[in-house]
């Protein structure tokens, strides 16, 4: 079992930035691969960016190239979203995500995918 902790969501203005964290706990965490996922009010939930267990490869939404980094630091069991540029449209509940499979083996951009989530942070940017 994978226990995943988010923080550091809030209000911010656009053009902004917010680093959100994924405290993760339990068992092999470090194994896996992990993803940020994001749900506006009245849509599905989609994907963000997506690591491997290692955080040699990565891969991020349309959207969000360029302007959001994900990375990990395994010796903290912790995954990052690095938003920067922020605009009105990025207001979601964010939420991290894990996969048992490693990456080579991962949709990592489908949410059927993951086993594990946590329960998520909200981020609101104001125009």
């Amino acid at each position: 079992q994978v226990q995943l902790v988010e923080s550091g969501g809030g209000l911010v203005q656009a053009g902004g930035s917010l680093k959100l964290s994924c405290a993760a706990s339990g068992r092999a965490s470090n194994t896996y691969t992990m993803g940020w996922f994001r749900q506006a009010p009245g849509k599905e939930r989609e994907f963000v960016a997506a690591i491997s267990w290692s955080g040699g490869t990565t891969d991020s939404a349309d959207s969000v190239k360029g302007r959001f980094t994900i990375s990990r630091n395994n010796a903290k069991a912790t995954v990052y979203l690095q938003m920067n540029s922020l605009k009105p449209e990025d207001t979601a509940v964010y939420y991290c995500a894990a996969d048992r499979n490693p990456w080579g083996s991962s949709a990592y951009a489908t949410e059927g995918e993951y086993e594990y989530w946590g329960q998520g942070t909200q981020v609101t940017v104001s125009s």
